[in-house]
């Protein structure tokens, strides 16, 4: 993990908030930063953030609620 954060230009602090929680809207660049350091695309974070159908988890569940 301290190699992860230091090679996306950020501190081992900042990196175990965005894990555990306690950044719940990490900056854009960040995300980008750690994606890149990681091997990701963008398009398999988006994927793994809103699922495979596109949709957002809370969407999907205020959907549900919603019926």
């Amino acid at each position: 993990m301290l190699e992860t954060a230091l090679d996306a230009h950020l501190s081992p602090e900042t990196l175990r908030k965005i894990e555990s929680g306690r950044v719940a809207t990490p900056a854009f660049p960040t995300i980008a930063a750690i994606a890149d350091v990681l091997g990701l695309s963008l398009d398999a974070v988006w994927a793994e953030v809103n699922g495979a159908d596109g949709v957002a988890p809370a969407a999907r569940r205020r959907d549900r609620l919603a019926s």
